[in-house]
């Protein structure tokens, strides 16, 4: 037997129209500025789009060149890569570090959690300027401090070996939201846990492995893919620091978001930027499936596993 149809009340319509209306800002925002654009550059992805000429259909011919015929695109991609396993879980650990410490019951903490957060309240050009001042191999503040304690420090920025790390050292630098986090997580975890673990015998140590990490995984989890995220997309940084925003010295620093603003706005080769545009996003989204499919083995809620 069939089930009758609601039919909607003059109320029940009201409603619907007046949600309707409510979100259409949303649904506006997000065809033009979010769908269409993604949609426009899948098409485009597939054509010789050059802003100028109309959108020839060539097929996989941006995808076989990205793969078989740009000469920079693997070093563009290794360099990406390799920022990215050498800042995220650096900066992981460096921020759980610093919000372990900053836990501590005493004085002066706010103090120092002020401290610590302040970089990530700075941003744009003036911070790598200023960064760019402190790596300068000759007067650069840290090789000067490195110097007084008898070690010669290295060309940070001059250097292909130091560019990247360079890069990650500043990454590190303004980890202070990742810190409160981590910090905020901590200060939720039950005392009952740690008491108990006192009266067994555990030590500080014990504690941290046994109630603290797995206590707070799930903000570690959250914020690798966060981290990640953003890693992949590193590109001011990259811009403004190496010589004549090129990638220089020997494209160390040529990442693979810079390659993509040199395919598109230097030599106008809008298709070939969205085909490289589209396979970040397909490597992002299977770290990002690996990383959910393992983070049941190690990632804790109150239910329990993940």
């Amino acid at each position: 037997m069939k089930k009758k149809k609601h039919k909607m009340t003059l109320r029940e319509k009201r409603e619907a129209r007046s949600g309707y209306l409510f979100i259409c800002p949303w649904i506006i925002g997000f065809v033009c500025l979010t769908g269409g654009p993604l949609l426009f550059s899948l098409y485009a992805s597939f054509t010789n789009y050059d802003f100028t000429s109309q959108m020839d259909f060539i097929g996989l011919e941006n995808y076989v060149r990205m793969f078989a015929k740009d000469p920079v695109f693997w070093k563009a991609l290794g360099n990406t890569l390799y920022y990215v396993i050498l800042a995220v879980p650096l900066s992981c650990i460096c921020a759980i570090f610093l919000a372990t410490l900053l836990n501590q019951k005493v004085k002066g903490t706010g103090i120092f959690r002020m401290l610590f957060y302040l970089p990530t309240v700075l941003s744009g050009v003036a911070v790598y300027q200023l960064w760019i001042l402190l790596l300068s191999p000759q007067s650069g503040l840290i090789n000067s401090a490195l110097r007084l304690i008898g070690i010669e420090g290295p060309a940070w920025l001059s250097d292909p070996a130091w560019t990247k790390p360079s890069l990650v050292l500043m990454r590190i630098w303004a980890l202070g939201t990742s810190m409160l986090l981590y910090l905020s997580s901590m200060n939720s975890v039950p005392k009952e846990l740690y008491e108990a673990a006192e009266i067994d015998g555990a030590s500080f140590v014990q504690k941290f492995r046994k109630i603290t990490l797995p206590q707070i995984s799930p903000i570690i989890f959250f914020d690798m893919i966060t981290s990640m995220t953003g890693a992949f997309q590193v590109f001011q940084e990259a811009l403004v620091m190496s010589k004549n925003g090129k990638g220089d010295p020997a494209n160390s620093l040529l990442f693979y978001n810079l390659h993509i603003y040199e395919e598109a706005f230097t030599h106008y080769d809008m298709g070939y930027a969205c085909a490289m545009a589209w396979f970040l996003l397909v490597i992002v989204m299977v770290i990002t499936l690996i990383n959910l499919v393992c983070s049941k083995y190690w990632v804790h809620t109150e239910g329990g596993e993940v």
